[in-house]
């Protein structure tokens, strides 16, 4: 089971992730949404596509773009669609 925490707090915990170029992907039914808040951020991948963020915030503290998203994956990506991975201090335990 591969869990997500940061700030003492579990924000994902599953064990039907997909891993891709060493990131844990979260099905995005295994986040905690309430921790979530989308942000504005857009950064492109070659061969995934377009990656949408969320800032993260857990007791009123914010980490800013912490985890991201491929709402519309390349072919190549599919797997990951809408599937979570985090950085920015997250540390993701298996």
């Amino acid at each position: 089971m591969a869990k997500a925490i940061w700030e003492g707090t579990v924000l994902a915990e599953s064990n039907q992730c997909v891993e891709v170029e060493g990131n844990q992907y979260f099905p995005p039914d295994a986040i905690k949404s309430e921790h979530f808040k989308p942000s504005a951020t857009h950064t492109v991948c070659p061969w995934k596509g377009t990656a949408s963020y969320y800032d993260v915030e857990v007791a009123g503290k914010l980490n800013h773009d912490a985890a991201w998203f491929y709402p519309e994956p390349k072919p190549a990506a599919k797997q990951i669609k809408d599937y979570v991975a985090f950085w920015k201090g997250v540390k993701v335990e298996k």
